[in-house]
């Protein structure tokens, strides 16, 4: 019996945890930059086709997108025939709405917004459709081809796994912890 009320307390804890509503933010832009402004403040500008969106979440409470990219073309920052771009849900939190198949510009800034160090674009920026972006691609001029080959589609779910499996054995702990306990009171 007192097994099943800490069992209970602790599933308590869990959910309201659990529950607290997510942190969000406002978007507001600024007027948007020149070409060569952007250029020049961005890390990575490339152009490339989007093969696979993961909704994700943070460790700091803000749900975000991770966007894997083929990469076609590159005029800084990529040297890789792939690349992984982190961006907001959209709305809101200035995150830039790609869509899977479609290909973009994509100008894309180093952030620690969404927990590791990682490339983020928004909907502030120059990232645009790749066909509504003839005025950068004239000002860019023409782009290099990636030269490393990879592939990061394993990329896109293995902090979730990492995330899962981490939850799993806290829990798993929590519960052997108890029972332990338990059992030496007994005795």
């Amino acid at each position: 019996m007192i097994f099943f009320r800490k069992a209970m307390i602790l599933l308590t804890f869990i959910f309201i945890i659990g529950s607290f509503p997510s942190i969000t933010s406002a978007c507001s832009c600024a007027e948007l930059s020149s070409v060569e402004e952007a250029f020049e403040r961005s890390a990575a500008v490339f152009s490339g086709k989007v093969l696979d969106i993961k909704k994700k979440k943070s460790l700091k409470g803000y749900t975000y997108k991770s966007v894997l990219f083929e990469v076609t073309n590159t005029w800084k920052g990529v040297e890789q025939t792939q690349i992984i771009i982190i961006t907001g849900e959209g709305g809101g939190d200035c995150g830039f709405n790609f869509i899977e198949e479609n290909e973009y510009l994509v100008y894309a800034n180093e952030s620690t917004m969404y927990g590791a160090k990682s490339l983020v674009s928004s909907m502030c920026g120059r990232t645009n459709v790749l066909i509504s972006s003839q005025n950068d691609l004239a000002v860019l001029g023409e782009g290099e081809v990636p030269i490393e080959e990879v592939n990061l589609s394993g990329e896109q779910t293995r902090n979730q796994i990492i995330i899962w499996t981490s939850l799993g054995l806290a829990f798993f702990t929590v519960i052997l912890t108890i029972l332990y306990r338990r059992k030496k009171r007994k005795n």
